[in-house]
């Protein structure tokens, strides 16, 4: 008989009613409830139970404590393997840098592993302690998929969020922070790289034909596929938004540059007839003109004043200034 591992997240079993009975490590698995054990599989303990548990295959095994972060879905008999991928809210990471979830699960057993911690278990053991939480497996499988797209969702809208921030910024004639645009869109692609097949997931997933799937179930799981769908398509409008705000950015710094570079002509153009009066009387070939006469320079400094203002007055009426 297997017993509960030291090294649980959450040892559990469902009491049928929104609650949960706590398991102690070391007591006896039993098929009376449905049970719940949530590892870390990146702990040593936690990882040599998952490889040496008789309650898995080699399949389930490998998945539970591989490396692929891709979802997954798989199905042995009316066991299901899952991989699933929520949003990463870890401070020390980033939240594009999604967590897999890996899940095997049957009408009585369940058994998830994950190496960083996810708000989305979180709310659905509180769900629990407060006695509103999943009644069977099926229920435990369909509100883990609900509460990873609520929380991808409010990503999704907080990503928007930015982009209209920016968009106002750039409606004011104000350029935004360096990098701010780019790591928007970077999180956009990379979110919509795990999202897109995990939709496809959910949506398989409920055209399953597994004896402990209600009707019900796979109704709920369709919704969530269509929310996933609406999430895609907002992602996707996102990706469109920030496209065309980069290149209204970049519009705007290509009009600023050429706004400086003109006005540095302007400025050489103004110049231009004293340089050349200036270089032309420095040649020396046959001495400096007026040289003996005490008023020359300021003479010639008049002069170069009369044609600097000429020109600026020339240029003005043009429009070119």
């Amino acid at each position: 008989m297997e017993h509960v591992p030291a090294r649980c997240i959450y040892s559990l079993q469902l009491n049928g009613t929104g609650g949960m009975q706590a398991l102690a490590p070391g007591s006896a698995l039993t098929e009376a409830k449905a049970t719940w054990l949530h590892l870390d599989y990146g702990q040593v303990a936690a990882k040599h139970w998952l490889l040496h548990t008789s309650l898995l295959n080699e399949a389930a095994k490998e998945t539970l404590v591989g490396q692929s972060n891709r979802p997954k879905l798989l199905r042995y008999g009316d066991n299901l393997l899952l991989v699933l991928r929520g949003i990463n809210h870890n401070e020390v990471n980033r939240p594009e840098e999604m967590v897999a979830l890996r899940i095997f699960i049957n009408a009585k057993l369940i058994i998830s592993s994950r190496q960083r911690p996810l708000l989305s278990e979180q709310d659905l053991y509180q769900q629990l302690q407060e006695q509103a939480g999943p009644l069977t497996t099926a229920d435990w499988l369909v509100e883990m998929c609900d509460t990873l797209t609520d929380r991808a969702g409010e990503f999704v809208d907080s990503l928007h969020d930015d982009i209209l921030a920016l968009e106002e910024t750039v409606l004011e004639g104000q350029l935004p922070a360096s990098g701010q645009l780019s790591r928007i869109r970077k999180q956009l692609i990379l979110i919509r790289r795990y999202l897109s097949p995990q939709r496809d997931l959910v949506a398989r997933l409920a055209s399953e034909k597994i004896s402990w799937l209600a009707e019900d179930d796979r109704r709920r799981l369709l919704d969530i596929a269509e929310r996933l769908h609406r999430w895609l398509d907002d992602l996707d409008t996102g990706v469109a938004r920030s496209a065309i705000l980069a290149d209204e950015i970049n519009n705007m710094m290509s009009a600023a540059t050429n706004k400086r570079a003109y006005q540095i002509s302007i400025l050489a153009l103004l110049f231009l007839p004293a340089t050349f009066l200036t270089g032309l009387l420095g040649v020396n070939l046959a001495g400096i003109p007026g040289a003996e006469n005490p008023h020359a320079f300021w003479t010639f400094c008049a002069i170069l004043g009369s044609l600097g203002g000429a020109l600026a007055l020339w240029l003005k009426a043009r429009r070119w200034w």
